[in-house]
């Protein structure tokens, strides 16, 4: 148990980090907020993304594939 303390009064790295967080005024709450907004951010990038992609793509082909003419040397 004695790595697992830190050098600063002996107190865990655990502890010392949510005594951090909770000093900046970032309580579990808050964590649990930011993360969420986070999360809803990526997911509302990643719709984009796709729209963006559907917008691009060319429109489908009715039929089978047509032959396409190829020079050969």
């Amino acid at each position: 148990m004695a790595a697992a303390k830190g050098a600063a009064g002996g107190k865990r790295a655990c502890c010392l980090v949510s005594e951090i967080l909770e000093e900046a005024g970032l309580d579990r709450a808050m964590a649990r907020r930011l993360r969420r907004q986070v999360l809803e951010g990526v997911i509302l990038m990643c719709r984009w993304q796709l729209e963006r992609m559907e917008e691009n793509e060319p429109a489908p082909r009715k039929g089978p594939p047509r032959a396409q003419k190829v020079a050969v040397e």
